[in-house]
């Protein structure tokens, strides 16, 4: 290797790569162009490998030797490459065997049963989003609206056109805008083989799938809904990868990206391989990944997927067949180093940005942050909310007054981490019925009880998500083989449905009461808690400012309450400014069409009370108007 190509390989990347502080890996590894040379350059991580080979449709897929260098990594050089050509490395292991691999650091890669990397010159995406991005900067997610739609891109529509970024993007972020939704949550689009695992079982790191076209259109797409003021969180797999034979199994002939120790390397449950955290390289390489994408695609947050299999040495595992941490305990010690590092490059990098969880268990301190003993996400997805309302709403009205505490249970914890509601993918595949199947009654009451259900999500504290097709109530499972069943707006109910979730998101950004103060009891107070012989509830969400405070009032019995009473924390008037019965809704048209004034008589705890009608099976949203006495002068 001459001089001049010596000086185009970034020893200080490769050692901070090695030292688990490298943040943008991908400049230094993988295939990159390198315009003072006029040659692509090729660096692979293989310190364990004998020897490294470039193969390609470049050089009819022979072997052009790459070099050993410092650091662990083997280095080439090519002049004759083009942009859309396909390659892989072709290593010959400490344990002697060749094997054909894909670029762990590809920009762009095959899929599905063809799994080449390919060559990729860095795109040339102009980007349009700069408001947004600046806007995004200023912004504090603690105290802002967060309504966000998860969705598969390959079965949300089926465009004219076919399913790309392009012809996706373009329908959603008008869809999006027009609902009032404030994000997207992408299901994984960092490229993976087997379509079935939904993303969920990535082979690579660095590249958005190329099922719906270039990297450059994953920025068009991104640049779009940007333009139409939505923000993008894509899910993201650093618990597990698949043993694919191309991918990073083995990549040297040694466990070089899983456990060293065999019967700690591979998920019990789901047959993957497990990373080693405890590896600085490893660090490196998923940090990284992740700040690629922030980067380089201009997300806004990341969902990490499986949190929990991550924390717990003993996850899917009995007794005996796990190894302690050096504590001699059952916690992934090295697991939490390498997401509080993950939390704080992401949040100190870009601003604006957020991180979330995907934690089902009571790990402590999940969303505080490292300096007090945190792991460092900004939020958690709050499960125990997630089961108990659909196990609630699940049950025949007669039954619900004696599990009045699966409505109410969640306020106990509610502030101990900052959390997402969500009602996600996962609740609607594998038998589990869809969201609309899943409320009790006939078809009337399935609808009126969706619009009750999701009435609580948005005045209950934590930001919220909903799972495509839920909002106009897709009466079949999620398919990822097919899109939604978009002609069910045809039907009045599920038209219904969907015009109660634009009205709620437009409520929920409106009103500072349901976001302000989401983080503390300074932004909640019951006022009507105990009814569980009517399973109804009452509370006061407060904004802590001259905004209004907005009462929410829930029915989940298919009985009509008339005189209904909660308590207030001063005289004022309540007026009706949603309701869930409303007739454009799907609902029976029962509601309060005037301000009704406070009373002072006691209720709870409180010193005045109102009384209303409570329709069936409803979610009712009153504006409190506090009536104060002028002081006299």
């Amino acid at each position: 290797m001459d001089q001049r190509h010596l000086s185009c390989i970034p020893k200080d990347d490769i050692w901070l790569y090695n030292t688990g502080h490298a943040r943008k890996a991908w400049l230094c590894y993988g295939c990159r162009w390198i315009p003072e040379l006029g040659e692509y350059r090729f660096v692979v991580w293989a310190p364990n490998a004998r020897a490294v080979s470039l193969t390609g449709d470049f050089n009819d897929w022979g072997d052009q030797p790459l070099e050993a260098f410092e650091g662990g990594v083997w280095v080439g050089f090519r002049a004759d490459v083009r942009v859309g050509q396909h390659y892989k490395y072709r290593i010959t292991g400490a344990d002697g065997k060749t094997v054909e691999k894909a670029d762990p650091f590809a920009a762009w890669s095959e899929n599905r049963a063809e799994t080449a990397s390919i060559v990729w010159d860095g795109g040339h995406h102009v980007w349009q989003d700069q408001d947004f991005m600046e806007a995004r900067s200023r912004k504090n997610f603690m105290t802002e609206p967060m309504s966000i739609y998860e969705l598969h891109l390959g079965s949300w529509r089926s465009p004219a056109y076919g399913i790309t970024y392009h012809t996706v993007a373009d329908e959603l972020a008008d869809y999006c805008h027009d609902m009032g939704y404030t994000h997207v949550e992408l299901m994984p689009v960092t490229e993976y083989p087997y379509d079935g695992s939904w993303g969920y079982q990535v082979t690579g790191y660095y590249a958005p799938t190329s099922r719906y076209g270039t990297p450059d259109d994953f920025r068009y797409f991104v640049d779009r809904l940007h333009q139409a003021g939505i923000g993008v969180i894509m899910d993201w797999v650093p618990a597990h990868f698949p043993k694919d034979a191309h991918g990073l199994a083995r990549f040297d002939g040694t466990p070089l990206f899983e456990c060293k120790e065999q019967r700690m390397a591979e998920h019990p449950e789901w047959g993957t391989l497990i990373f080693d955290y405890a590896s600085p390289a490893v660090q490196s390489f998923l940090i990284s990944s992740a700040c690629l994408f922030f980067d380089e695609y201009h997300i806004d947050g990341i969902r990490v997927d499986a949190v929990s299999s991550m924390l717990y040495l003993n996850y899917g595992r009995k007794e005996g067949e796990y190894t302690p941490n050096c504590e001699g305990g059952y916690i992934n010690l090295d697991a939490i180093s390498f997401l509080r590092n993950l939390n704080t490059a992401i949040l100190t990098s870009y601003p604006g940005a957020v991180t979330v969880a995907e934690e089902s268990t009571a790990f402590p301190l999940i969303t505080a942050p490292p300096d007090v003993g945190g792991v460092g996400f900004c939020l958690k997805w709050d499960m125990g909310f997630m089961h108990d309302t659909l196990d609630y709403m699940m049950l025949d009205p007669f039954f619900r007054s004696a599990n009045h505490n699966k409505l109410t249970f969640s306020m106990m914890y509610a502030f101990s981490e900052n959390y997402v509601l969500a009602y996600s993918h996962d609740e609607v595949v594998h038998g589990k019925y869809s969201m609309i199947n899943k409320m009790s009654g006939d078809y009337d009451q399935k609808f009126a009880s969706a619009r009750a259900l999701y009435g609580y999500q948005f005045a209950h504290p934590g930001k919220k998500l909903t799972f495509m097709g839920s909002e106009f109530g897709q009466f079949i499972e999620w398919n990822w083989q097919q899109p939604l069943d978009w002609m069910l707006l045809d039907y009045p109910k599920h038209r219904g449905l969907q015009e109660w979730m634009r009205a709620l998101n437009k409520l929920y950004r409106s009103y500072p009461a349901f976001s302000r103060q989401d983080h503390s009891w300074d932004g909640f107070r019951w006022l009507n808690v105990d009814d569980a012989s009517r399973s109804s509830i009452a509370f006061l969400r407060i904004p802590g400012d001259d905004s209004r405070s907005m009462v929410c009032v829930f029915n989940y019995t298919p009985v009509q309450y008339d005189g209904f009473v909660f308590g207030l924390p001063e005289n004022g008037t309540v007026k009706e400014i949603l309701n869930s019965d409303d007739e454009a809704f799907g609902g029976s048209g029962t509601g309060n069409p005037r301000a009704i004034r406070a009373k002072k008589q006691p209720f709870m705890d409180l010193p005045w009370s109102a009384a209303i009608t409570l329709p069936p099976l409803s979610a009712l949203f009153f504006e409190f108007r506090p009536i104060r006495r002028r002081k006299q002068t």
